[in-house]
């Protein structure tokens, strides 16, 4: 939480931008796998569609996160190569992990795609002996809460004005193990 809170203040938050119409895209197969700096462009498009509301990472947030050496970042695409969801989290030194953003392509959500992107993201710490994830969630974001709380995710605290609006979030804790 420290850590989010640590990179969000170090760059300047990117604009809000005018809310687009969704159409939903045709059914098609996706694919989960380690995201690079080569799709940054994309990284930063998709992340503006993904939070109009000002929580959008800056390119240097990705830059940083991508270049840090205890972070994992995953990327789920079509089969034709698109961008269609992005997850990061950060290995803490206590040996817990961090959610510090996920997104799904608004096209693209109701598919079970951010459920899929938790689960390969849950087995990657496993298997590097992590047995804790957090995150935070707005208290305003009940779809996203709904998510946490089926894939087994339980509300810990209440952090008063966490995001850069004023508003409340919820601190999510899993046990792994």
């Amino acid at each position: 939480m420290a850590v989010l809170q640590t990179i969000r203040s170090l760059f300047v938050p990117v604009p809000e931008t005018v809310p687009e119409h969704i159409v939903p895209a045709p059914p098609t197969e996706y694919r989960i796998s380690p995201l690079t700096d080569d799709r940054i462009k994309e990284l930063i498009k998709l992340n503006q569609r993904c939070f109009t509301n000002g929580d959008s990472y800056s390119k240097h947030t990705f830059n940083y996160l991508l270049s840090e050496p205890n972070t994992l970042s995953y990327q789920m695409t079509t089969t034709e190569g698109e961008l269609v969801s992005f997850a990061f989290i950060m290995i803490n030194q206590n040996g817990a992990a961090h959610l510090t953003t996920i997104g799904v392509a608004p096209e693209h959500r109701r598919r079970g795609i951010a459920v899929r992107m938790l689960e390969h993201l849950e087995r990657a710490l496993l298997a590097k002996g992590i047995g804790t994830i957090m995150l935070e969630v707005r208290v305003s974001n009940h779809g996203a809460q709904k998510l946490y709380l089926r894939s087994g995710y339980s509300v810990v605290q209440r952090i008063a004005s966490y995001y850069s609006n004023g508003e409340d979030g919820y601190l999510m804790m899993k046990s792994l193990s």
